[in-house]
């Protein structure tokens, strides 16, 4: 799926009365298209959004032409409508990007900035050895969250997950690195909340967002590693969203949207959090991660997210 679709930012919906039909693949194809041409073109030639950071970096989250964690995630949803459709304009989409960032010389090394599927090996070997090594960890050996704006001690986000973790797993794939898989394994322990670890839900708020990184993740990296059915870690991940998923199943609103705090049906439906269900709850039915009652609750959210104009 897409940047807008996973995590640009938080979208008003209204509730409906009655849950549509799902749209048919066609459809959302066409839907995908359109929000791909919007996201490139996403532009701040004024430099409106400019980010001025007190070490003198310049940070440009807003548009297409910078590199965080927004542009991170959109890449990520362009390769997989890539692998599905085989157009090799969505590829030339991602190839462009890299290299336009990488002539201007790339970017510091954070949890945001690491996620998507960088192509240039001394790349990923800088940044997987700097997650590994590097990176700052919580007491229990968490991967903090740190940011261009904060250092978030002792604080685990499900956001890592995403944003270093997985593509720790994938760097080791490329690189031959045992290592990395053993830590990515180790993290998603750490990451659930079961742990006790005491740095999850420090701000006392059930964020679908948060919730739906967990949910994109757990099936992606379940797919990732490879591990057998019977595997203890594949298990206990299964487990876990089987688990969220039947709690998300009580909060789900009428139209198939997620409230942006879950648990609070008066705040506003979040657009990017629902979409983040569909693909994870989707993916997770398909491989079979989790029972095929929760197919309809996937696609009750697509339907959700079909109100997207001719620009996407």
């Amino acid at each position: 799926m897409l940047e807008y679709l996973f995590c640009v930012r938080p979208v008003l919906l209204l509730p409906w009365h009655r849950t549509p039909p799902t749209p048919r693949a066609s459809e959302i194809h066409r839907v995908i298209d359109l929000l791909i041409d919007n996201l490139i073109n996403i532009r701040d030639d004024k430099g409106e959004f400019l980010l001025h950071l007190k070490d003198g970096r310049t940070i440009q989250a807003k548009c297409w032409n910078g590199w965080e964690w927004t542009h991170g995630i959109g890449l990520y949803g362009v390769w997989k409508f890539y692998e599905i459709t085989g157009q090799a304009k969505y590829l030339k989409i991602i190839e462009d990007w890299f290299a336009e960032r990488f002539a201007e010389g790339g970017t510091t090394k954070n949890i945001n900035t690491m996620t998507g599927n960088l192509t240039y090996l001394p790349w990923l070997d800088a940044w997987g050895e700097w997650a590994m090594h590097e990176l700052p960890r919580t007491k229990y050996g968490g991967m903090q969250h740190i940011t261009y704006v904060a250092e978030n001690v002792q604080e685990l986000w499900d956001d890592t997950l995403m944003m270093t973790v997985m593509p720790l797993a994938k760097i080791r794939k490329l690189l031959n690195r045992p290592g990395y898989i053993a830590e990515a394994k180790r993290q998603c322990l750490i990451h659930n909340e079961g742990h006790g670890n005491g740095g999850h839900n420090f701000a006392d708020a059930r964020w679908a967002r948060g919730n739906s990184w967990c949910t994109i993740v757990i099936p992606e990296i379940l797919e990732l590693l490879e591990l057998e059915p019977n595997d203890a870690i594949r298990t206990h991940l299964c487990d876990t969203l089987e688990a969220q998923c039947e709690a998300l199943q009580q909060s789900q609103s009428v139209s198939g949207a997620g409230h942006t705090l879950i648990d609070d049906p008066d705040s506003y439906l979040e657009a990017s959090a629902t979409a983040g269900f569909a693909y994870g709850i989707l993916k997770a039915v398909r491989r079979r991660y989790i029972g095929s009652q929760y197919q309809a609750m996937g696609e009750k959210a697509i339907s959700a997210l079909k109100d997207v104009d001719e620009k996407g």
